[in-house]
């Protein structure tokens, strides 16, 4: 067994509140995130609009606190209008982000209306790619404004009588990134004026309103961080948060290498926290800008996976996107399973660990980052196909942290055991750096105390040990141990599925005792682990 390893937590060790949205998920039609899985009229299960009931139950379930939609590189292009209004009226579009047509079935509305079906909150994403600021204007106008315009009046028109409760709008989708339609990557100035005229209109319309403005969509782009710095230079008075994006690939078996995303994610977040306060300082503002981290993943690839389709350090997007350019555009039609182009992890526990674990790193910075999207929770926390849904390990684990890492943020000490996690590339994009000295245990906390509550989550990152925890608790005078569950496999290979949806769980661990404040237990390899605190009465 592994040296030990000493997790403190005390309620003053407090970082800040932490917003219901942190938990939250990124939407975007997709091969078939949309078209299939959140849509099908053909479904036994389908509803009178064809939601899928099955689907939407799960979400209810899980308590989704909010989804950004109506997509990412899809938006860039994305001409809403032609998506309002009877449908033998709508217009088919040509999707050059995925090659797909888009008919437009699910359009403005119906995206809407499945958000408060699902009982979750739209962030709304504009197209700020071909779309002008007056598409812009008449989108919020026709969302938000109780009524009396034209734009207002034709949604009462369509049958939705009141406003939609859309508070948080996202100004673009990846401004930055030079695959996207009508990239702003050569003009971040000229984007972050056009930003800012729009943050006016909306702030205009509703000044309960929130903007959301583009910063860098990865730490890999050429432009990363200095296009923050130019945007923010346009439009600091008007936002209210910064975007970041960040997909982290590991090369395919290098488990070390794939749990140590969140590492990335922790340089990435503080250069631009960074970022953002030298422009707080710059523009000598009182306001303190917040993060929106609305699209995240992670994953395992093969060397010289092709997974994306530019190279920022090429002067010829054709010639690196060959292998794009040779796929036809693709149909909706039949919502088609399996899922074309899905490639789900080599193991359900492994991703489970991973996207969890940068979870926690946004949770660790609870102060500043407000809003969390994990993107495809449709495909990741939810398994679905032509038939059935159902939960996989990463559903579990996230419940948990949406249920119970709520109030305030506290920051843990760790003293364990450590490694070193060794340079890595999968691709010209994907490159990470050696890192030295990574604390094997990894874990955040929060303590509600309204409901008298604390939830310390930690996972066990060695792929080889069984590392033995003593949990310091003795700040929390009063309080009992609730329950510690924990979640691992023996098998990396096992998968929840329809017929055996619970192969990979947490589990409740009766031996963990706490005496005197302090828990002594295990935490299994490659395991995640979920204590919970109550306060006695």
């Amino acid at each position: 067994m592994a040296k030990s390893a000493k997790i403190t937590v005390h309620p003053e060790f407090k970082v800040g509140q932490v917003d219901k949205r942190l938990y939250g998920a990124f939407l975007e039609p997709i091969r078939n995130w949309v078209y299939g899985a959140v849509w099908n009229p053909k479904h036994p299960q389908a509803d009178d609009r064809g939601f899928r009931k099955d689907v939407l139950a799960l979400i209810r379930e899980f308590g989704l606190s909010q989804v950004r939609l109506p997509g990412g590189n899809w938006t860039s292009g994305w001409e809403w209008e032609n998506s309002i209004g009877p449908l033998s009226e709508r217009k088919t579009q040509l999707d050059l982000a995925w090659r797909q047509y888009e008919p437009n079935t699910i359009g403005h509305d119906e995206y809407l209306e499945w958000s408060k079906r699902a009982g979750i909150d739209p962030i709304y994403t504009l197209n700020l790619g071909t779309a002008d600021i007056t598409s812009a204007f008449h989108c919020v106008d026709y969302s938000i404004n109780p009524g009396h315009s034209f734009w207002s009046e034709l949604r009462k028109k369509y049958g939705h009588v009141d406003p939609y409760p859309i508070k948080t709008w996202c100004l673009g989708n990846e401004m930055d990134g030079p695959w996207q339609i009508a990239s702003w990557e050569k003009d971040p100035k000229g984007y972050g004026i056009k930003a800012h005229e729009i943050a006016k209109i909306i702030k205009w319309i509703n000044p309960a309103c929130e903007t959301v403005v583009c910063g860098s969509c990865s730490p890999h782009t050429a432009t990363y961080p200095s296009w923050d710095m130019e945007v923010l230079e346009q439009c600091y008075e008007t936002m209210d948060y910064v975007s970041i994006h960040h997909y982290y690939s590991a090369p395919e078996g290098n488990i070390d290498a794939l749990l140590n995303a969140s590492q990335s994610f922790e340089d990435f977040i503080t250069t631009t926290l960074a970022s953002c306060d030298h422009m707080k300082t710059k523009k000598k503002s009182r306001k303190t800008m917040m993060i929106a981290f609305d699209e995240y993943s992670a994953h395992q690839a093969k060397p010289a996976d092709p997974v994306y389709w530019y190279d920022a350090r090429r002067e010829n997007i054709m010639e690196f996107s060959k292998e794009n350019l040779a796929q036809p555009f693709r149909r909706y039609d039949d919502c088609v399973y399996p899922e074309r182009g899905h490639r789900p992890q080599a193991s359900e526990m492994l991703e489970a660990l991973a996207l969890n674990s940068i979870a926690l790193t946004l949770l660790r910075h609870a102060d500043r980052i407000k809003i969390g999207c994990l993107t495809g929770f449709i495909q990741h926390a939810l398994r679905i196909d032509g038939d059935h849904s159902w939960k996989t390990a990463i559903y579990y684990a996230y419940e948990q942290l949406n249920k119970y890492g709520q109030g305030v943020s506290l920051m843990p000490i760790i003293d364990g055991p450590v490694h070193d996690v060794e340079q890595t590339k999968t691709d010209w994009w994907h490159e990470n750096p050696t890192c030295e000295g990574v604390q094997l245990i990894e874990g955040a906390a929060t303590l509600n105390e309204e409901k008298g509550e604390a939830a310390i989550f930690y996972l066990n990152k060695d792929q080889y040990n069984d590392i033995p925890v003593d949990l310091d608790l003795r700040g929390f005078e009063g309080y009992k141990l609730l329950e510690h569950t924990q979640m691992y496999s023996d098998d990396l290979n096992a998968q929840n599925s329809w017929d055996n949806q619970e192969v990979i769980k947490p589990r409740a661990v009766p031996s963990t005792k706490i005496e005197g404040g302090r828990i002594s237990t295990v935490a299994k390899k490659l395991s995640w682990n979920c204590v919970r605190l109550n306060k006695t009465k």
